[in-house]
C-alpha cells in the first residue's frame, strides 16, 4: 500500500470536478518550509499543486502553524518570522499568476500578553506587507494521552481574563481571532465568545470532534453534545465556522489507514451531518468552506475534498454558495 497522503496514495482515487467555474476562497492553510510531524514539507509548489488540481480556488488564507519563527530575540517577537516568511511566499504567488494567490494572514500571539500585545500586532502588520489579518492564538487542550497532534497549552486559555483581555484587544484593533480545540472545550469557547461581543471570532474545525482513545465509539454520543454546543455557540452574531478539518486521524474516521483514501460519496455519507447542522445553526453567509491543508491531506485528496464540499450544498441556492465558497472568507477576512 502507498503511504497515506503520498502523492500516490491520493492519487489512487480520482474524480471528475464539479461545478469546475465556482470560484474558490480557501481560508485555511498552512505552510512549512521544513519538514514538520506528519506532514512533511509543504511549500509553495506543494499548495500549486493541489490548489491548481481542478477547482476554481481563486485566493487563499494562510492560518499560523508555528512555522518560519525568528531563532532569537524576545520570545513575544519570535511569531513575527511566520509572517515575514509567509509575506514573502505570497508574494511570489502573486508573481505566477495562473493559479490561487495566498490572499491573507493570520498569525500568532500570545493574547495574555496585555499592554505588550499591540506592539506585536503592530509588527505583525508591518511584516506582512498588507496581508496581515488576524491572530491565531489556538486553545486545544486535552489530558488522555492519546491524540496523534494533542494541542500545545498546558490547560485551555479561554477562561483566563488576560486570554479574554487579548481577544477584546483585537476587536479593537479591526482583527480577527481564529482558534482549535476540542470538542469538550466548546462551553469554554462559548463563554470567550459571549464575553468579546465585538471581535470576529472564527470557529475552526467544527471544535473538533474527537473519535480516537477514550472517544472512539463514542461518536453518536459525542455529536449530541456537540450539537447542543455549536447551536449555542451560533447564537452568538460574532461568530463565524468554518467548514472542514475534519479528516484529521483524531477525528475518528480511520481513512489514514485504508488502502485508498475517500471518495467525495464516503466522504459525504460519513460527516454530512456536521456540516449540515453547523449551517443550519450558522446560515451560509457566517459558513466558509475550508481544506485545513496539507494536516487533512492525510486521509483525502484536494480535489476529492471540494467535490464532496459540493455535493453536500447541492441543493443551495446559488447565492448560498457563493456565500460559502468565497463570499464569507472575502468579509471576515477584508480579501
Amino acid at each position: 500500500m502507498a503511504e497515506p497522503g503520498s502523492d500516490a496514495w491520493l492519487a489512487s482515487v480520482t474524480e471528475t470536478i464539479l461545478e469546475p467555474e465556482r470560484r474558490i476562497i480557501d481560508p485555511h492553510h498552512h505552510l512549512w518550509a521544513t519538514a514538520t510531524g506528519m506532514w512533511g514539507q509543504y511549500e509553495l509548489d506543494n499548495l500549486r499543486a493541489d490548489t491548481g488540481s481542478g477547482h476554481n480556488i481563486e485566493k487563499t488564507v494562510f492560518i499560523e502553524c508555528r512555522s518560519g519563527y525568528r531563532e532569537d530575540g524576545p520570545e513575544h517577537l519570535r511569531p513575527i518570522g511566520e509572517t515575514e516568511y509567509v509575506a514573502g511566499v505570497a508574494a511570489e504567488s502573486a508573481r505566477r499568476d495562473d493559479t490561487a494567490t495566498i490572499a491573507a494572514i493570520v498569525g500568532h500571539a500570545n493574547l495574555t500578553l496585555g499592554d505588550g500585545l499591540e506592539d506585536v500586532i503592530a509588527a505583525h502588520e508591518a511584516a506582512g506587507s498588507g496581508l496581515f489579518r488576524g491572530i491565531r492564538h489556538a486553545g486545544p487542550f486535552d489530558t488522555t494521552g492519546t491524540l496523534m497532534n494533542p494541542g500545545r497549552n498546558t490547560e485551555s486559555p479561554y477562561l483566563n481574563p488576560d486570554f479574554a483581555k487579548g481577544v477584546q484587544t483585537l476587536g479593537r484593533l479591526g482583527y480577527t481571532y481564529d482558534t482549535w480545540h476540542f470538542h469538550h472545550q466548546n462551553r469554554d469557547y462559548l463563554a470567550l465568545a459571549r464575553a468579546c461581543p465585538d471581535t470576529i471570532m472564527v470557529l475552526d474545525h467544527f471544535g473538533t470532534p474527537l473519535g480516537v482513545g477514550p472517544y472512539a465509539g463514542r461518536q453518536d454520543e459525542i455529536f449530541e453534545q456537540w450539537k447542543a454546543d455549536i447551536a449555542a455557540i451560533a447564537e452568538c452574531p460574532n461568530v463565524v465556522a468554518k467548514l472542514g478539518g475534519m479528516a484529521m486521524p483524531d477525528n475518528g474516521f480511520g481513512w489514514h489507514q485504508d488502502a485508498a483514501p475517500p471518495s467525495s460519496d464516503t466522504f459525504v455519507e460519513a460527516q454530512r451531518r456536521y456540516f449540515m447542522h453547523t449551517i443550519e445553526c450558522f446560515g451560509p453567509d457566517r459558513c466558509m468552506f475550508e481544506s485545513n491543508y496539507p494536516v487533512d491531506r492525510l486521509s483525502v485528496s484536494y480535489h476529492v475534498l471540494w467535490n464532496a464540499f459540493k455535493k453536500l450544498v447541492a441543493d443551495f441556492s446559488d447565492d448560498d454558495k457563493d456565500a460559502m465558497f468565497y463570499g464569507t472568507a472575502a468579509r471576515v477576512y477584508r480579501i
